[in-house]
């Protein structure tokens, strides 16, 4: 029983051994295969923070990229060293506990904690959601939560998780605050196309002078136009041709009495003559 008893707890022993170097932290080996994060690589190495971090079962780094990290990559090392453990936050998030948080702030304990230097809760950070995104800032009273999540880069569950935000995170007493980077300019947006010009309307036919003085509301009659006449000349106008007749029917005077008796006398004279040829 003793032999098998000690059996049994050295295959524990081995296991338990095996388990623990399998899910190791390593930092080093997470973020190698992605060069974007290799400046902070440098300085987890140049501050001796990298064996620290390797150290620990349960950890999320808040990781930032080249271009990110370059406002604070100048700093005296030992401020370095004091704003990147305040990146490195005890406890596991990935983006899926992420999104699971409550649109309220959440406070998290960072490495700088653990060292007992903190001051005024300057080894915290807070964890806000507002409308869908996530941001992360000092735990200091009004410090600004300006460090917005990106994704998940590594993701090895409840040992080891890596995620970028956008910018720094400098608490109050490590050194001074990291101005926030300005938006990417907006492109314009794009023209319209150039609309067809709409047809303007042909200008009517200009009124004649004739009906100039025509009362208000009263419509110009239209004259039909004339045929050509035989001999090829032009025909008259239908105006000028109208104001003849009328000019002519003007000139003719109606027939007078004296002219009527004549007439009737001159009938009279006929019909008697006639007469006198039949009696003969």
């Amino acid at each position: 029983m003793g032999l098998k008893a000690s059996s049994s707890l050295l295959c524990l022993t081995i296991l338990l051994g095996v388990s623990s170097i399998v899910s190791a932290v390593n930092i080093t080996r997470a973020l190698e295969k992605y060069p974007e994060f290799s400046t902070m690589i440098e300085l987890f190495a140049k501050t001796e923070l990298t064996p620290i971090i390797n150290k620990r079962q349960t950890i999320t780094v808040l990781a930032l990229s080249d271009d990110a990290i370059g406002s604070i990559s100048g700093r005296p090392e030992e401020e370095l060293k004091n704003v990147l453990m305040n990146h490195i936050v005890l406890d596991y998030f990935d983006e899926l506990k992420l999104k699971a948080l409550k649109d309220r702030s959440t406070l998290l304990t960072t490495l700088y904690q653990s060292t007992g230097l903190g001051q005024q809760q300057n080894g915290f950070l807070n964890c806000t959601k507002t409308n869908g995104k996530i941001y992360f800032g000092s735990g200091v009273k009004g410090a600004p939560q300006t460090a917005e999540y990106i994704t998940t880069v590594f993701r090895n569950p409840y040992n080891l998780s890596v995620i970028q935000i956008s910018m720094p995170i400098v608490a109050p007493g490590l050194g001074s605050p990291v101005n926030v980077p300005p938006p990417p300019p907006m492109s314009s947006p794009p023209s319209p196309s150039p609309k067809k010009a709409a047809a303007t309307p042909a200008p009517g036919p200009a009124v004649e002078e004739d009906y100039a003085d025509a009362p208000p509301g009263a419509a110009p009659e239209t004259a039909p136009a004339s045929a050509p006449s035989e001999d090829g000349s032009p025909a008259p106008a239908p105006g000028n041709a109208g104001k003849k007749k009328m000019a002519a029917a003007d000139e003719v005077e109606p027939p007078t009495s004296a002219s009527n008796t004549g007439l009737s006398f001159g009938a009279v004279l006929v019909l008697g003559f006639l007469a006198s040829f039949v009696g003969f």
